[in-house]
C-alpha cells in the first residue's frame, strides 16, 4: 500500500491551497483518513481527519478554514487549504487507516511542503 500526496507549493498570506493525496495497493477497505503538518523544529500534528461515513473533525487552528474531504470510489483524501497565513507554512502529511488482506495499518504519505509567504 502507497499513499501519494500532491498539491503543495508556495502561496501569500490570505491566498488558497488543495492537496490530495491517493491510496494505491491491496486495500479492502479504508476508514480513517487524516492530513497532518510538521513545522520546522515541531512535532508533527493533526489537521483534519474524516472517517468512513463522512464525519470529520478539525484542530481549532484551522477550523473554518480548512475543509478535508475522501472520495470512497477513488481512495483519495483531500485537503482544501484557504486563508492561509505564515503560520500554515509546514510539511503535509497524509494519513490512512488501511485494511489489507490481513490486518489494519496506519500508512503515510511521503509530504508536501506547503509556504505562505507574509
Amino acid at each position: 500500500v502507497q499513499l501519494q500526496a500532491s498539491g503543495g507549493g508556495l502561496v501569500q498570506a490570505g491566498g488558497s491551497l488543495s492537496l490530495s493525496c491517493a491510496a494505491s495497493g491491496s486495500i479492502f477497505d479504508i476508514n480513517r483518513m487524516s492530513w497532518y503538518r510538521q513545522a520546522p523544529g515541531k512535532q508533527r500534528e493533526l489537521d483534519a481527519v474524516i472517517v468512513s461515513g463522512d464525519s470529520t473533525n478539525y484542530a481549532d487552528s484551522v477550523k473554518g478554514r480548512f475543509t478535508i474531504s475522501r472520495d470512497n470510489v477513488k481512495n483519495t483524501v483531500s485537503l482544501q487549504m484557504n486563508s492561509l497565513g505564515p503560520e500554515d507554512t509546514a510539511v503535509y502529511y497524509c494519513s490512512a487507516h488501511i485494511r489489507t488482506l490481513a490486518r489494519w495499518d496506519t500508512y503515510w504519505g511521503q509530504g508536501t511542503q506547503v509556504t505562505v509567504s507574509s
